[in-house]
């Protein structure tokens, strides 16, 4: 069975361990096409090479990118033509342009087709792209979700395909492992990783640790547009000798940073058109062996599961009563430690996010592999 994958998501280095865990699977041949790079909020990022291990790897130019909805690969047809997949995993949400202009080449070609949606709210999106949803969703062969919410955001949207709840990614447990810290000091370190925006809720952070009693520090790692207000926030608090604003990492990288924090938190909070997907930053410190603390938005209590420990979402009085039972049981912090990452072996690795994922193919084909 020949597969062909194309993500934008794929120019992060840690995910194509996702792609040799898949290529090892029985009587797969998997080719993925990424493009040289992708911008977002954080800048450009290029494509980060790893050695390929069972697959092979294309990269083709990407016009308007950047743009989530109206990117698309022009040469993407012509590839297809030539490649000869039997099925195209399309890595992207069904409204958008790329993925209703991949559908329709693979369709030209007579190969099967499935898409990856992270969406968990049910919008309507105004022309065109309601009626590229529409095509996509009338004419995919199957779908596979991030979060539980989807399956209900697109049997409501209409689709009655095959459809399975399996994370975009998992994380490499080689990489993403626990090992031993030297302490210099009893500091109490808290960590957050992600966009400074409103809805991420590191403001609910600052306010929580900011009547933490001891020695503590508050690691911020990312950039967005609330930082200002977030720096203003630390020094209002009294505490911005206690909190340090970090840039963004490469993901070759951010273990180590991971593995610095005695806890991670993600204080997501709702917002009219926006809740958690999924929470990725968890499942890598948990890896890591770090205890996480997570909000209830959106996915992150099923994420999390009982391998930590959960809050209502904006409460910062709850925060704070769950980093100072961290900060002051390292018995606690152990077993959590220790909960977390048996959970990402469990459920969040690779090698089980490829095997789910392979089983989708098969089923999807209509091959018999032995």
């Amino acid at each position: 069975m020949r597969v062909v994958m194309i993500s934008k998501a794929l120019v992060v280095g840690a995910y194509h361990s996702k792609l040799a865990e898949l290529a090892a699977r029985p009587n797969l041949d998997l080719i993925a096409i990424v493009p040289p790079a992708w911008r977002d909020e954080r800048g450009s990022l290029s494509l980060e090479r790893t050695p390929t291990r069972g697959y092979q790897l294309i990269t083709t130019p990407l016009r308007f990118n950047g743009n989530f909805h109206l990117h698309y690969y022009p040469q993407l047809p012509w590839l297809l033509k030539q490649l000869r997949p039997d099925l195209v995993h399309i890595d992207e949400e069904p409204y958008n342009l790329a993925t209703f202009l991949a559908l329709r080449s693979a369709r030209s070609i007579g190969a099967c087709s499935l898409f990856f949606s992270w969406q968990n709210l049910n919008r309507c999106y105004p022309l065109p792209f309601n009626l590229l949803e529409r095509y996509v969703l009338l004419r995919v062969d199957a779908a596979i979700v991030g979060n539980r919410d989807a399956v209900d955001v697109w049997h409501a949207k209409g689709y009655r395909g095959p459809i399975e709840v399996i994370p975009q990614f998992g994380v490499d447990p080689i990489a993403f492992a626990p090992l031993p810290r030297e302490r210099s000091t009893d500091q109490f370190v808290m960590g957050y990783a992600g966009r400074f925006v409103e809805e991420k809720g590191a403001d609910v952070l600052l306010r929580a640790a900011a009547r933490l009693d001891g020695d503590w520090r508050v690691d911020l790692i990312g950039s967005g547009p609330a930082q200002d207000r977030l720096i203003e926030l630390a020094r209002s608090l009294g505490v911005a000798d206690r909190v340090r604003f970090l840039p963004w990492v490469p993901s070759s990288r951010i273990a180590e940073v991971y593995r610095s924090f005695d806890a991670l938190v993600l204080p997501s909070r709702s917002k009219l058109n926006w809740i958690e997907q999924f929470g990725r930053v968890l499942v890598e410190a948990m890896a890591c062996g770090v205890p996480v603390i997570g909000s209830t938005c959106g996915e992150i209590p099923n994420v999390i599961g009982d391998a930590g420990l959960i809050f209502p979402e904006g409460d910062e009085a709850a925060l704070r009563e769950h980093l100072r039972c961290l900060q002051d049981q390292p018995a606690l912090r152990a077993d959590l430690s220790q909960r977390g990452q048996q959970r990402v072996l469990d459920h969040f690795t690779q090698a089980q996010i490829a095997r789910k994922t392979y089983e989708v193919y098969e089923r999807v084909s209509g091959k018999l592999v032995d």
